[in-house]
């Protein structure tokens, strides 16, 4: 076969990809195949499995928060209930909630602060309130100044493991987070259509470094010598025999 004809079968771009996030300590790749694949378009609203699909969009949204949470050591979790009859407009929960950031931000001298935040509806029908995580000690006079709307309530995460750092508590910090805004995929009453599930602080998205190699191991490897040691936790498609997309790994480093 002409040499030219072999480097038309195979693409240059096949192999594994691992996208490693260096300040979150965590990554994931896929093995991408030589042949080329095509997509087909699905309508919105039009999955062939809509359960799964929802599953798949709500695992993605939690790994967006968790890396975010933990890239910026956001490790000290708040909660802000609203007095009285409480709130029942999810629209204006985020005009609130921009403002107590905002309010926040100036008193803790003005500089950019990054912070998530993600609403849930009160099981006693007391409304909404919004649960948030931030990744310095701030005084809870500051922060029921800023909020002004009801009650607050701020912790350092702890009962982790001895060695645990920040990163290992705003890892905890994100799960908790990310119990919420898993539910809002699975649960149509909690889903507001048009409005973010969750929020962040712009500017603090973690920076992302692309791997390349031509096994898992190759790629993990790589990455556990940029971190200098092996991963912590790590996980793997083979492990699952009902896993259906192409082979992924996952590892997370550092605590």
């Amino acid at each position: 076969m002409p040499l030219h004809t072999i480097r038309q079968l195979v693409r240059p771009d096949a192999g594994w990809r691992f996208s490693l996030y260096p300040d979150a300590g965590e990554g994931g790749g896929t093995f991408h195949s030589s042949a080329p694949r095509v997509p087909a378009y699905v309508s919105r609203g039009f999955a062939a499995d809509p359960e799964r699909a929802a599953s798949e969009a709500g695992r993605r949204a939690q790994a967006t928060l968790r890396r975010y949470c933990a890239a910026n050591r956001l490790n000290r979790l708040g909660t802000l209930t609203f007095a009285g009859e409480g709130c029942h407009d999810p629209a204006l929960l985020r005009v609130h909630l921009g403002e107590f950031f905002r309010s926040l931000r100036l008193l803790l001298g003005g500089k950019p602060l990054p912070y998530i935040w993600v609403p849930e509806w009160h099981t006693s029908g007391h409304g909404l309130h919004a649960h948030f995580a931030a990744g310095r000690y701030i005084k809870r006079s500051l922060i029921e100044s800023a909020w002004g709307h009801g009650f607050v309530h701020i912790k350092l995460l702890g009962d982790l493991p001895v060695g645990s750092g920040p990163l290992s508590e705003a890892r905890r910090a994100a799960g908790y987070l990310s119990k919420y805004v898993a539910k809002t995929f699975t649960d149509l009453d909690a889903r507001v259509l048009g409005l973010h599930r969750y929020d962040v602080a712009q500017g603090f998205k973690p920076e992302v470094m692309s791997l390349c190699g031509s096994s898992a191991s190759d790629v993990l490897s790589q990455a556990s010598e940029l971190f200098s040691s092996g991963p912590v936790h790590q996980w793997s498609s083979a492990e699952n025999e009902n896993w259906q997309g192409p082979p992924a790994v996952w590892a997370q480093w550092g605590r």
